[in-house]
């Protein structure tokens, strides 16, 4: 997904959520858990805010999970969200192309947000140094 950008700067309207962070996802029967961690501790207040269980169910409705739960890990700046039903049946009944949840890190990881105003604070330290990250 290609990035808008504002009228009065270059600054992006919106970023992938994998700019700023990185995520991990598995399943347990018919129920999956993604987790994403903030590269950074700007980062890791800034999903606090923004992804909330509503906007993560939301984005994830064509999978029909069926609850999303979230879970702070301050220690490691992560999220894990717990996605109730969301297999379809799981790995021995799904005919789902991904019935374990493997991929569904990668989904989430796509996801647009809004820029943040502090977003260079966010963003790994290596890729901060290059404006061609955008």
């Amino acid at each position: 997904m290609k990035n808008q950008t504002t009228d009065q700067s270059t600054m992006p309207a919106t970023i992938r959520l994998g700019d700023i962070a990185h995520a991990r996802s598995g399943d347990k029967g018919n129920h999956a858990n993604v987790g994403v961690i903030a590269y950074t501790p700007a980062g890791y207040e800034f999903l606090g805010r923004y992804l909330t269980e509503t906007r993560l169910a939301e984005y994830l409705l064509p999978l029909r999970p069926r609850q999303v739960q979230r879970f702070a890990l301050p220690g490691i700046r992560a999220y894990n969200f717990l996605l109730h039903d969301i297999l379809a049946g799981g790995a021995s009944r799904s005919l789902r192309t991904d019935n374990q949840g493997k991929v569904l890190a990668v989904a989430v990881l796509e996801m647009p947000i809004p820029a943040p105003g502090n977003v260079q604070e966010m963003i790994p330290r290596p890729l901060a140094d290059n404006p061609c990250w955008l």
